[in-house]
């Protein structure tokens, strides 16, 4: 990594029961968390900001959620964030097969019409040579009302944020799983796209969710 961590002991007080509570849910605090939280103020902002898009009430369901993660990790090369996504997107009821299949997504019938026109969107907002078109937003709109059509929109951006910050700082992944972009000698998203996770959600944080 291009920044280390503190030790634990030297983040304030405060923060640690979020640290406390990823290690609970993942076994391991989270590299990303220990650098967001080099500026806590920031880091709660983040923690809190992630936990409302997470939320049980969301009018995006947790598939596509995940889905979405995944995509803009593997388009950011983040490794951490398509790690941690992937292994979510798995838990959530999403075959191996189906995951591995996301980097040329284009080329795959493993994915329906709504699941194709998030991920067309996610990719024209993501991508900085682009824009998303009419046509694009058209045929998310197809699945998607105001309210969700503009979160989904927020997700996709922040989840951009987080991997673009964990890619840049160089984090590695985890452990969380080991598809086939994570064997030695492969590398990440054929087509050399990402989206990813910051991965500094403390568990309370989802307890809580509205």
């Amino acid at each position: 990594m291009r920044v280390e961590p503190k030790p634990l002991s030297a983040y304030p007080w405060y923060l640690r029961p979020f640290f406390w509570n990823q290690k609970r849910k993942y076994g391991e605090v989270l590299q990303p968390a220990l650098l967001w939280a080099r500026s806590p103020l920031v880091f709660g902002a983040v923690a809190l900001l992630y936990g409302a898009f997470e939320r049980r009430r969301s009018p995006i369901d947790p598939v596509i959620r995940a889905l979405i993660t995944v995509r803009v990790s593997q388009i950011n090369h983040c490794t951490f964030c398509t790690d941690i996504n992937s292994n979510t997107l798995n838990k959530r009821g999403v075959s191996w097969d189906k995951i591995d299949a996301l980097d040329h997504w284009h080329d795959s019938d493993a994915f329906d019409a709504r699941e194709r026109a998030v991920l067309a969107y996610a990719e024209a907002v993501v991508r900085t040579d682009r824009q998303p078109d009419d046509e694009t937003v058209a045929r998310v709109r197809e699945h998607f009302g105001e309210d969700a059509f503009t979160e989904l929109t927020g997700l996709i951006a922040f989840q951009n944020m987080s991997s673009t910050f964990n890619a840049a700082l160089d984090v590695p992944p985890q452990g969380f799983c080991k598809p086939k972009w994570l064997q030695p000698g492969a590398s990440p998203a054929g087509d050399g796209s990402d989206a990813a996770d910051p991965g500094t959600t403390p568990e309370a944080a989802e307890r809580s969710r509205a």
